[in-house]
C-alpha cells in the first residue's frame, strides 16, 4: 500500500479525526508515513493551531506551522461552506486540474506511504462543474469511506457506497467514527452497515495518552484476502448482485 485517499459521507463526521488515527496505526508499525490535503474550508489563521491539517501535523510529529500548513493544503477558504462558495467568497476559484497534479506530485515524491485527506462529501463542489469525487476518479487510489454514528448514518454511508461502486472506485473499508452527542451507538450503526458492506470499523472517540488509534483494528483493513468494499444489492435485481472480493484490486 502506497497511498491511500480519504472521503466521507459529509462534512463534519470525522476525516481528520480517523486520519490521525492511521498516521498514529501506521507510524506505530514503523511506515513512513505522509499526509496532504489539499482543499480546507473554515480555515482561520488565527486559529490554525487547532485546524485539520494542524491535526494531521501533530499526528505527523512536525512543527504545527503555517509554512508546514501551506506545504499540506495550499488551497485554505476562512468560510466553512462547500470549497466553491467558499473561495468565491474571497473572489478566488479552484483550478481542479492543478489540485490532481498537487496530489499526483505528493503521490509520486513519497518516500513510503502517503494519506490523502479529501474535503466534505464524496461530491462536494470544487468549481461550477466538478466535485472532489472527480478528483478521486482521476487519482485512481484505494480509498476509506468515513462516516458518523448519527441518525441517517446508515442511509448515507450505504448511498455513497453505491455511488463509489457504480464508477468502480476501490473501497478498502469503511470506519464509522462515533458522532459526539448522538443517541445512536456505535456498535449499532457498525453493525447494521456491517450487513451490506465490510470490512466495518467503529472507532470511539476517545484519547488514550493521545492515541485515538490504541485498541483499533485497523489491520482488518488492509488483509489483501478481504478484496475490497461491496455496496448492498438490490433485493430482486440480479445485475445489483454483491460482486465477489477481488483482491487484485488492492494497491500493494
Amino acid at each position: 500500500m502506497t497511498a491511500i485517499f480519504i472521503t466521507a459521507t459529509g462534512t463534519d463526521v470525522g476525516k481528520t479525526f480517523v486520519a490521525a488515527s492511521l498516521i498514529g496505526h501506521f507510524r506505530q508499525t514503523g511506515r513512513v508515513v505522509e499526509a496532504i490535503k489539499p482543499v480546507v474550508s473554515g480555515f482561520d489563521a488565527v486559529q490554525a493551531a487547532t485546524s485539520d491539517p494542524a491535526v494531521l501535523l501533530k499526528a505527523l510529529g512536525r512543527p504545527v506551522t503555517l509554512q508546514e500548513i501551506e506545504r499540506i493544503s495550499p488551497w485554505r477558504f476562512r468560510a466553512p461552506l462547500s470549497p466553491d462558495l467558499a473561495a468565491s467568497k474571497e473572489g478566488r476559484g479552484i483550478n481542479v486540474d492543478d489540485v490532481i497534479a498537487f496530489c499526483r506530485r505528493a503521490v509520486e515524491t513519497r518516500r513510503d506511504l502517503l494519506l490523502i485527506e479529501g474535503v466534505g462529501g464524496i461530491m462536494v463542489p470544487l468549481d461550477e462543474q466538478r466535485t472532489i469525487l472527480d478528483v478521486m476518479m482521476a487519482l485512481q487510489l484505494p480509498l476509506i469511506l468515513v462516516t458518523g454514528s448519527y441518525l441517517g448514518a446508515i442511509s448515507h454511508t450505504l448511498t455513497a457506497l453505491d455511488s463509489l461502486f457504480r464508477r468502480d472506485m476501490n473501497v478498502l473499508a469503511v470506519i464509522v467514527s462515533e458522532t459526539p452527542g448522538s443517541g445512536v451507538e456505535l456498535g449499532d450503526t457498525v453493525a447494521a452497515i456491517n450487513r451490506f458492506a465490510e470490512p466495518v470499523i467503529g472507532l470511539p472517540r476517545r484519547r488514550n495518552a493521545g492515541d485515538p488509534s490504541r485498541g483499533t483494528n485497523f489491520g482488518s483493513i488492509f488483509d489483501p484476502q478481504r478484496g475490497r468494499v461491496t455496496p448492498p444489492a438490490e433485493q430482486g435485481d440480479p445485475a445489483r448482485e454483491r460482486r465477489p472480493p477481488d483482491p487484485g484490486r488492492n494497491v500493494r
